[in-house]
């Protein structure tokens, strides 16, 4: 129950997001990207922070040194994806920013010995052949871009891998909290370093800004900070994979931006590959997995 609770949960969060992409994209038509992260995460942090305060347990070192690298990886991704976008198409952008659905599971088995099913291997290759479709509509034309984009995906596996094992034994809340403080002040030095006034009243900018900072950072990263203790590394890329598809929806309701046969083919894909990631597994695979974790948390203790 605790798994379901987590998949639905984490398919919440990822429409979320998927959503703010065409809100955040034409936000940033008129603002400067590190501007609007320094904004978005520094109101997000706000709001997390008395929270932690009443909800949250004893704020530790280690709480804050693990929050810390979560908050640097974060940034790391969100940086590199846009600098990658100067450089290459938006397309070949987000099919290589889903490669980290490659990424996590082949991590994860040489640095934390996870097992790999033969269920979630195949909803693997669903979910890049759907990638593939829907991002880049059945080409790839490879350029230096690419590179950053690859980057990316590198920060955006090591921060799914990382927020599953830190949160086994530290709050979710204050783990939460420090990630985002550190988003929001390495945006606001980047904004600072390129001579951009972070500080200005944008009223235009506001209710993208609101939604952007309660519901697709407080709520989303909380619930991918608590959850991912009841569900695989893998498996949540897997679930993350869907976020060009909600992306790809909403764009097509508020903006009537169409798919091709390539582009539904792609999402049918990438849908039937969360689906299948997130099937009851064989008892066997749970006993596996459940001691995998046991002898990580006692590596960790």
């Amino acid at each position: 129950m605790n798994r379901l609770k987590a998949a639905v949960l984490l398919i919440t969060t990822t429409f979320f997001w998927g959503v703010t992409f065409t809100l955040v994209k034409q936000a940033l038509e008129g603002v400067d990207v590190f501007v609007f992260l320094a904004q978005r995460f520094m109101l997000a942090f706000a709001v997390i922070l008395p929270i932690s305060f009443f909800r949250g347990k004893r704020l530790d070192a280690r709480t804050v040194r693990r929050g810390c690298i979560m908050g640097v990886l974060l940034f790391g991704a969100y940086a590199f994806q846009t600098v990658a976008l100067l450089y290459t198409s938006a397309s070949n952008t987000g099919f290589l920013t889903g490669l980290n659905v490659i990424m996590v599971p082949l991590i994860s088995s040489m640095m934390l010995r996870h097992h790999i099913s033969g269920a979630v291997k195949c909803a693997v290759a669903l979910s890049v052949a759907g990638l593939f479709l829907l991002c880049g509509n059945g080409a790839w034309h490879f350029n230096l871009g690419d590179l950053l984009a690859a980057t990316c995906a590198v920060c955006v596996s090591l921060h799914l891998i990382y927020t599953g094992e830190f949160v086994r034994s530290s709050d979710y809340y204050w783990l939460t909290a420090v990630q985002l403080g550190v988003v929001a002040l390495l945006s606001l030095l980047f904004a600072l370093a390129r001579h951009k006034p972070v500080f200005v009243w944008q009223p235009q900018l506001l209710p993208t800004l609101l939604i952007c900072a309660l519901i697709a950072t407080v709520f989303a990263f909380l619930v991918q900070t608590s959850m991912q203790r009841y569900i695989s590394h893998t498996n949540t890329a897997l679930i993350f994979c869907t976020e060009p598809v909600f992306a790809a929806l909403y764009a097509w309701i508020a903006i009537d931006e169409k798919l091709g046969y390539y582009g539904l083919i792609g999402a049918v894909l990438i849908l039937a590959g969360m689906i299948l990631s997130i099937l009851p597994t064989r008892p066997e695979d749970e006993k596996q997995l459940a001691a995998v974790q046991e002898l990580d948390e006692a590596t960790t203790e």
